[in-house]
This record gives structure tokens, C-alpha cells and sequence, in this order.
């Protein structure tokens, strides 16, 4: 372990808000996922995310009302945006922060999960920041651990700070959430960061469709309310955002399409695709992008694209996470 000009929609606040006071009706100690969530709930983050980024824009680099608390990234898989947020975030907000390596912890000894999240609670830690290749892993935690568990991705399940990232990113651009029909596009099959674009944005009014191959897009999504495609021509017309999602192909078993060539030529968007859009159409894509493959080079750094604002709002949205999960008290 190591110690260590575009329009945007202004929710602004005055700096003597910053942070705003927890909610005396915020009950939540952990964030899970975003399916349980209420939309007073996400929009409570939202707003609390927006007022982090107001101040960030403003030039305050630190908010140091965490001082007394601990926070650990425990990160069972590889990451350079979420790990490396977390960490900023935490330090921005003023609370001590600890890198876990899986690699050279004593899990290649033999040690459990729990185990190893126990010992090192028992150090001082008030926040355990995790990711985990299997499903339901900070739910576990979560029930044997005092500290605050905040899940940062957990196998093909969720991945709740990058879907609130994503809708803040929406919210600012469009103004609000309902209404729009925003259209998730790539390997829904395995994607956590889908599931929980998928919750937040139906709480919160929005019309969701599903869009890839056949192999990775499944008739059932319709179950839970959202529409299904195969064709990306057939709904770009339509839809006021779209979520470039990336092929993960760490997770599969088998190739779901014939070549990667194929698959940009159905689904990536691509200048001709955008010309069909409408104009206000709004680009985004959680990362890492594959140029060439989810979208080519002039749409992501075109002036639809918002993917650099997301990694800035991903860092509001886990300032936001933790001040909501540690500074009650305060």
C-alpha cells in the first residue's frame, strides 16, 4: 500500500455553499449501485456534483472539509480515470488517501476479500472505494464493514459514479433529464457503466435505448422499459444523446462479431452518421475510447463530443459521493 468555450447550463451557487449541508433526509451510508436510488436521491448528488464543480471552475483547487477522514482505493482491477478521480477527489475535499495493490497484497497468500478489507478499516479508514471483477463484491463489504463502501465497478454490474457523471454531464449541456431519448450504443451485454446509465436515467424521465449487434444487445432489456436496436442509422436520427459505450472484450468468451472492421462500420459514429443527427446532438463516451472503432477522431474531439467534460464532472460527481457518505456530521 502507498500513502500519497463551449454553452454550458449554469446551476450556480455561492461559494458559502460549498459544500451544500447534507440533506438531513439523506439516510445513505454506502453507494451501491444507482438502481435503488430515488430521483430526489440522484438529483441531491447532481446538484451537490454541480455545486463541486462551480467552485473547481472558480478556482478552488481545495474544499478541505473531510480533514479528519481516511479513504482507501481498493481496486481488484486495472483503472486510470476512476482510480486516479477517486483519489483527486478525496485529496481536493482534504482527507488522507491509500493506494491497495492487489498484486503485492497478502490475497496471493491465501487472504479473503473480507479479511483484507477488515484489517485495514482497523487502520483508521472511514471510506473503501472498490473495484472487483465479481458481481455484488461491495454489496459483501458493505455488510461486514463499518466504513463507507462506494462501488467503483463491479464486474458487468454497475458502475455508479460513471453513470452520475454521464447524467450530470447530459444535465448541464441540456438543461435537464426528462424527456430526452438518449440512446446507449456498444457491448450492453457486459457493460456496468450501461446498467447504470440505464437506472439513473429512467428514474429521472429519460427514454433509454440499447443499441449494438445481436450478440450484445439482448430483446429482453424491454423488460425493464427500455427499447432495443440493431441498427444505429435507423434510431441517430432520433435521439438527443449518445453514449459510445467501448467493446470489452476482456469479458467475453467468444468474439460477438466477425471483425472489429465490421462493427465500426455498423456502429461507430462517424461524420456521415452525425450529419443525420440532430443538430444539438450530444456525443459522449465513458472510456477509454478506441478511435476507429466507437467513434472516429473528428466526432470525438468535434464540438458535439462533451468526453473531456465527463472526466472533469467524474471528479465533481465523487467530491459530491464522498462529502454526502462522510460529512454528515459535519
Amino acid at each position: 500500500m502507498q500513502t500519497h468555450k463551449r454553452e454550458v447550463v449554469s446551476y450556480m451557487v455561492s461559494e458559502t455553499t460549498v459544500p451544500p449541508p447534507v440533506p438531513k433526509d439523506w439516510s445513505r451510508r454506502h453507494l451501491l449501485g444507482l438502481e435503488d436510488l430515488s430521483a430526489g436521491e440522484l438529483t441531491t448528488i447532481l446538484d451537490t456534483a454541480q455545486s463541486m464543480r462551480d467552485a473547481m471552475a472558480s478556482g478552488r483547487k481545495k474544499i478541505p472539509v473531510l480533514t479528519d477522514k481516511t479513504c482507501v482505493n481498493l481496486f481488484f482491477e486495472n483503472s486510470t480515470r476512476t482510480r486516479t478521480s477517486f483519489a483527486l477527489a478525496a485529496r481536493r475535499l482534504g482527507a488522507d488517501t491509500v493506494d491497495f495493490s492487489a498484486s503485492t497484497s497478502s490475497l496471493s497468500k491465501g487472504e479473503t476479500v473480507i479479511d483484507t478489507a477488515k484489517n485495514i478499516e482497523a487502520m483508521g479508514v472511514d471510506a473503501v472505494i472498490v473495484r472487483h471483477r465479481t458481481p455484488g463484491t461491495p454489496q459483501l463489504l458493505a455488510q461486514n464493514l463499518n466504513a463507507a463502501v462506494v462501488n467503483a465497478g463491479d464486474g458487468p454490474h454497475e458502475h455508479p459514479t460513471q453513470g452520475l457523471l454521464d447524467i450530470l454531464t447530459i444535465r448541464q449541456r441540456r438543461g435537464g433529464i426528462k424527456g430526452l431519448t438518449v440512446a446507449l450504443v456498444g457491448d450492453i451485454a457486459h457493460s456496468r457503466t450501461a446498467r447504470s446509465n440505464i437506472w439513473g436515467l429512467k428514474t429521472l424521465g429519460a427514454h433509454v435505448i440499447v443499441c449494438g449487434p445481436s450478440t450484445l444487445v439482448s430483446p429482453r432489456w424491454e423488460e425493464l422499459g427500455v427499447e432495443y436496436s440493431y441498427s444505429l442509422d435507423e434510431i441517430v436520427p432520433r435521439v438527443d444523446v449518445l453514449n459510445l459505450l467501448r467493446i470489452q472484450f476482456e469479458r467475453q468468451t467468444t468474439r460477438p462479431f466477425p471483425s472489429v472492421r465490421e462493427y465500426a462500420h455498423l456502429y461507430a459514429m462517424n461524420r456521415e452518421r452525425l450529419a443525420r443527427a440532430k443538430k444539438d446532438l450530444l456525443v459522449l463516451a465513458p472510456g477509454p475510447i478506441n478511435r476507429g472503432v466507437e467513434v472516429t477522431p473528428d466526432v470525438a474531439d468535434g464540438p458535439h463530443s462533451a468526453i473531456l467534460e465527463q472526466v472533469t464532472n467524474g471528479l465533481a460527481v465523487r467530491m459530491a459521493v464522498l462529502w454526502l457518505l462522510l460529512g454528515g456530521e459535519k
